[in-house]
């Protein structure tokens, strides 16, 4: 009885004995590693060749099948290599190899698919192959930090998007002093289980990518990079990190002010921004996190006072704080100017000079000081951005305002009106946005040059706009839109003077510093005759503004055919006309121009203008007497319906209450029985659909990556302007590659608005009817007819998965599994992530096989893959895609000897030789275009399957 329960007792030894003998792949791979050190007895390992025992070799475990499924050879003294066959422990769990002197190159991990913790730091590794990531689907943590020879040799290297493919699951990544350079990689913001991301002492270089909004990380340690170039930009995207315990970036040159919202990161105890070049207020927040334990401030640009935290570990010498104690408040006149110094985006010269606690002593750049009292603030031509903040008002001594000449936004604070000293207000000259305040009689304000002014909308900060009984539009007190002249030859102005026939309505238009400026041109309408009486023909001559003359901004001659003419000088009229006749004036903005000027401009519509055909009617090329060239866009008589004359109405209505850089300017429009007729500046290079997917067919050079880059960003700000930043907030509806225009610089512009709507207030969408380009509408408005701005971030996302693969939006070539990999945003998304397939995606005019180029491509495939994501709610708005897109332009900005290629012309040569040199150049352009007949459709993809007949392009104009 006994002997029979022994026998399957030892069955079942002699079995466990079997399972527990090593696998004879993952033995050859142990002895490889003993072969490839210097030291092989350092492991200590026997000759029994049996590593998982019993006894088993030290440093191994082997699982029940007699795998490897753990090394720990930390400080082990170990020299030498790792062999390349090291991939193959298929099993192997961790991998602890930190604090030895191995060396050589590290081999492939690709596959080791059951890997979770790698530990290769402290050692000398000398090279990582591309593919060192790919596969490890289960890791967990790695480390090669200290490995600071790593690829130096080849100047660094960079981590792979593979990564983020392969290692879902990653939550610990410390690569410190491993030689890695290049911008940070956006991806790693996107990995949602990464939570310690140690990246110090390496040759990175750029802003903290835009796709780390959000991003769930804990411990964020991007510290003491090496390189001349090293980490730099804002913190705003920090500040979204709201998961962030530590946050280390001193050593760096982040600038800009830190944010407010860092109040979000609760969670934070340790907080290191000292050697940096950030300036500004240190928001009291900051100060108050619950958890604070460390703040390092040290050696920045910080003004203001000095928090009152009681961290124990918190230091802030080498900053221009007003006051040497936490907690101590600087004088009231500063923190007044300093909130004005916070509103225009604390530019550098001024930080610099607005130190202490007392302008008048520390001599402020700007600041004018009489017996000690701040009388002055002038700061023309000192291109200053952002707001002007309504704190001005608590300097009360004010009596001279000067910020002219500036890119000033936002409204006039009515706060100003209480400054009881001012006596005169200089705000010509920048962007700001009406009405303006009622002030004193006395005070000369000068607001000429701002042309989003409006004088009907609402004062802020509750203060009634100028009106008669209020300040009077005088010379020294300009109403908005006036250049501080009176017209004796304009009707209305009460000097009952007549004028011709012609009655001109001109807009203020500043004269672009950096390119050749081109003058906008007037409005001219005739009086309407009696029937049988046709309307005198007229030309129209645009003089440059006059450099001498500041208020000279535009002048415009019309010469009538009897011999007479008259001019303006810029001013602008709404309402009724005194003038004897039936002359029809028009609300401001709105500038009618006679059908015979353009008429003469295109030559009768002469076919060889035609630049193209839309549903809307036919573009057509024309040039004023003078030369100046403009864009006519002609409504077909079969298309005068109701939808038609709507969406005529509607594009002017947009025009005239928007004005941007990045946004085509109407220049008038013309009605006459059937005829309507949008008048446009002139985009010599036409869309940007014939430069991409017509450029060998039109014989064009195919566009660089620099100015795909520039195209992107002034394309997202010009749509930001439309979302957000404008006195109106609108919907594009069609914004596509063949509604962007491009200028003689390849600086773009947005066109089209006819289909434009109201945008909701917040992220709500508005019902609609259904109306755009196939392959650009965002999946919910296809299907709901329920739309918002995110639609517009869709089809933006899909112009610049354009850029990026030279390919149209819908291609049937593309056909493959099924219908939606036509639409290029559905294929996209699905091939992005893998490398080989985004790099055969990629416009082959872009040459990816330079690192450099990819890289930033990729970046760009990563913003267009956010802004084309199915959920509205996943994507971003512009201003993210703004953020994103500067830092990629400032990285391929030409080297300072390269020119820029303005079509040969200097300049430095005085403006009005830089327009006739212009001038010249455009007449000997062959065809420049706005868009050709081919390429008017280049775009609009056939209608997909399933939609009804009735649904056209030319119905969705």
């Amino acid at each position: 009885m006994g002997s029979s329960a022994a026998a399957p007792l030892l069955l079942f030894l002699l079995a466990t004995a079997a399972a527990a003998a090593t696998h004879p792949a993952d033995l050859a791979v142990l002895e490889d590693l003993r072969k490839s050190l210097t030291n092989p007895d350092a492991l200590g390992w026997p000759d029994n060749g049996d590593a998982c025992g019993p006894p088993a070799w030290p440093h191994v475990s082997c699982d029940r099948d007699g795998r490897v499924d753990n090394l720990d050879l930390k400080n082990a003294g170990l020299a030498g290599t790792l062999p390349a066959s090291i991939s193959t422990l298929e099993a192997l769990q961790g991998l602890s190899l930190q604090g030895n002197d191995l060396s050589g190159p590290l081999p492939s991990f690709r596959g080791m698919s059951s890997l979770r913790r790698a530990f290769l730091n402290d050692n000398d590794f000398r090279s990582i192959p591309a593919d060192f990531f790919d596969g490890l689907t289960d890791l967990l943590e790695i480390s090669l930090g200290d490995n600071p020879r790593l690829n130096a040799s080849a100047g660094g290297w960079a981590l792979p998007a593979g990564l983020a493919a392969s290692a879902e699951q990653l939550q610990i990544l410390s690569l410190d002093n491993c030689s890695l350079s290049g911008a940070l990689p956006p991806f790693l913001g996107a990995m949602t289980s990464l939570q310690n991301l140690t990246l110090s002492y390496n040759n990175l270089s750029g802003p903290i990518p835009a796709a780390f909004n959000g991003s769930a990380i804990q411990r964020l340690w991007l510290n003491n990079q090496l390189g001349e170039a090293k980490l730099s930009g804002t913190l705003d995207v920090v500040a979204t990190m709201t998961s962030l315990q530590e946050l280390w970036l001193h050593g760096n040159q982040f600038s800009g002010p830190i944010p407010d919202a860092i109040a979000d990161c609760k969670g934070l105890y340790t907080v290191r921004l000292n050697n940096n070049q950030l300036r500004g207020l240190v928001p009291p927040a900051l100060a108050a996190l619950p958890a604070l334990q460390e703040l390092k401030l040290d050696n920045n640009n910080l003004l203001g006072p000095v928090p009152p935290l009681k961290a124990p570990n918190f230091t802030f010498s080498g900053n221009e704080f007003c006051a040497a104690k936490p907690g101590d408040a600087c004088a009231p006149l500063v923190m007044a100017l300093l909130q004005f110094l916070a509103g225009v985006q604390y530019p550098t010269k001024l930080v610099d000079s607005w130190s202490g606690n007392d302008p008048c002593a520390g001599a402020w750049m700007g600041v004018t000081c009489v017996q000690g009292k701040v009388t002055g603030l002038n700061l023309p031509n000192s291109g200053l951005n952002g707001t002007i903040s309504p704190s001005l008002a608590n300097v009360t001594t004010l009596s001279d305002i000067r910020l002219d000449g500036n890119h000033l936004t936002g409204p006039v604070p009515g706060s100003l009106t209480s400054l009881a000293s001012l006596q005169k207000l200089d705000l010509s000259m920048n962007d700001l946005s009406g009405p303006l305040p009622t002030f004193k009689p006395s005070v000369q304000v000068n607001v000429s040059g701002n042309l989003n002014f409006n004088s009907t909308a609402p004062a802020p900060d509750g203060q009634p706009s100028n009106s008669p009984g209020g300040s009077p539009a005088t010379p020294n007190n300009s109403s908005p839109g006036s250049h501080g002249k009176s017209n004796a030859s304009i009707p209305g102005n009460g000097n009952g003077k007549k004028t011709s026939s012609a009655v001109l309505l001109g807009t203020t238009i500043p004269v672009a510093v950096s390119v050749v400026a081109l003058i906008s041109v007037g409005a001219v309408f005739f009086c309407k005759r009696r029937a049988s009486t046709p309307p005198l023909t007229a030309s129209v001559v645009v003089h440059p503004r006059d450099s001498s003359d500041p208020d000279n901004l535009a002048k415009i001659v019309v010469a009538t055919n009897d011999g007479s003419s008259g001019t303006s000088q810029g001013n602008m009229h709404s309402g009724s006309s005194s003038l004897t006749g039936d002359v029809h004036t028009i609300e401001a903005g709105n500038f009618v121009i006679a059908v015979q000027v353009l008429r003469g401009a295109t030559k009768n519509f002469a076919k060889e203008n035609v630049l193209g055909r839309g549903g809307f009617g036919v573009v057509y090329k024309g040039e004023l007497h003078d030369g100046t060239m403009i864009a006519v866009k002609r409504m077909e008589s079969v298309a005068v319906s109701n939808k038609a004359l709507d969406e005529f109405q509607a594009e002017i209505a947009v025009l005239t209450k928007v004005r941007h850089r990045n946004l085509v300017s109407i220049l008038g429009y013309a009605i006459e029985g059937n005829e309507r007729l949008l008048v446009y500046e002139y985009m010599p290079n036409g869309a940007l659909s014939r430069h991409l997917f017509g450029w060998k067919q039109f014989g064009l050079e195919p566009l660089s990556l620099k100015k795909r880059l520039n195209i992107a960003l002034d394309v997202a700000r010009g749509m930001e302007y439309l979302h957000n930043l404008g006195h109106h907030r609108f919907i594009h509806r069609d914004l596509k590659s063949a509604n962007i225009l491009l200028g003689d610089d390849f600086r773009a512009k947005v066109s089209d608005f006819g289909l434009m709507k109201d945008a909701p207030d917040g992220n709500f969408s508005v019902a609609t009817r259904l109306a755009g380009t196939f392959g650009y509408l965002a999946p919910e408005y296809a299907v709901t007819g329920k739309i918002s701005t995110k639609a517009d971030v869709f089809s933006f996302g899909v112009v610049l998965l354009e850029l990026i693969t030279g390919t149209t939006a819908i291609d049937d070539s593309r056909v493959g599994e099924g219908e939606e990999t036509r639409h290029l945003a559905y294929w996209f998304c699905h091939i992005r992530k893998d490398e080989e397939k985004l790099r055969a995606a990629i416009d082959p005019t872009l040459d990816v096989t330079d690192e450099e180029i990819f890289e930033s491509i990729s970046v760009i495939a990563e913003l267009a893959g956010h802004c084309t994501a199915r959920e509205p709610s996943q994507r971003p708005d512009m201003g993210h895609a703004v953020n994103v897109l500067v830092p990629m332009v400032e990285k391929w900005k030409p080297v300072k000897d390269e020119a820029e290629d303005y079509l040969g012309i200097d300049l430095h040569l005085p403006l009005l030789q830089m327009v006739k040199s212009w001038q010249d150049a455009e007449a000997s352009m062959t065809d420049g275009s706005i868009l050709s007949l081919e390429d008017s459709k280049g775009s609009i993809p056939a209608r997909p399957a399933g939609f009804a007949e009735s649904f056209t392009s030319a119905d969705g104009r």
